[in-house]
């Protein structure tokens, strides 16, 4: 009996962990989709961010002695910003949980469908104009405040899928260069990958923006996007098996 039962819990821990992977690698490439999707924002859309709302609020600080391309545009980001974060918070559970909640993935469907209907109509308009632009803008940036607040029950704050600067932050900080004690789990690699994944997103998303097309970008975003859902829908499968393997064994 005793050897069944350390077999099993060395089966468990392989699967634990395993998971685990899963759930970095779906946030990963939900924030390598952010880097894409800021990057033709940036290059396209008139210096505005829909994802790095610090951007923006710099870029309307400026206009305010008049230093500033469109505070129009970014300031409408950032309301589009919070219109998504707000829905978000509305649909998908506070607090952390154990398995991924159906309304996150819900959420995140939502959003790639949006991206997706967004790159479609961008092919067929060609030229956005003004209007376009700052329509583009805004919507863009509902589906990034959508994807931050649909990811934080997961419970990974190493890996918000939007932003990097409290990322690099906590990184310093809890390193031993900065003096934090060795028993202090500093989550580097967790926080590294964040940062890598985001400039690897950024890197891609300038490049088919300027030599492709902006709505090559986004299409590529929709991708990324679409594949982070479907490995966090394989986690809330892998968790939820797990979780009827321990009320049977218990």
């Amino acid at each position: 009996m005793g050897g069944s039962g350390g077999s099993g819990s060395h089966r468990e821990q392989p699967v634990a962990e395993s998971t685990r992977a899963l759930v970095v690698t779906g946030l990963l490439l939900l924030t390598c989709a952010s880097g894409v999707v800021d990057a033709l924002c940036y290059f396209s859309l008139d210096q505005v961010f829909a994802g790095n709302m610090t951007g923006n609020v710099l870029f309307l600080g400026f206009a305010l002695v008049g230093e500033a391309g469109n505070p129009v545009n970014n300031g409408i980001a950032v309301l589009g910003f919070l219109v998504g974060a707000t829905a978000a918070g509305r649909l998908v559970p506070h607090g952390r949980r154990d398995v991924v909640p159906t309304s996150t993935l819900w959420t995140l469907a939502g959003g790639t469908t949006f991206a997706a209907l967004l790159c479609g109509a961008w092919v067929l308009a060609g030229d956005l104009g003004t209007g376009g632009t700052l329509a583009v803008s805004a919507l863009l940036s509902v589906v990034m405040g959508s994807q931050l607040n649909a990811v934080k029950p997961i419970g990974n704050a190493n890996i918000t899928t939007v932003v990097v600067t409290g990322t690099l932050g906590n990184l310093a900080r809890d390193s031993r260069l900065a003096g934090a004690p060795p028993d202090v789990h500093s989550n580097w690699v967790d926080r590294s990958l964040a940062v890598v994944a985001l400039a690897l997103g950024a890197a891609a998303g300038a490049a088919l923006d300027r030599r492709v097309s902006p709505a090559a970008a986004l299409g590529l975003a929709v991708v990324l996007m679409l594949a982070g859902a479907a490995v966090l829908l394989v986690v809330r499968r892998r968790q939820l098996t797990a979780r009827r393997a321990a009320l049977q064994a218990g």
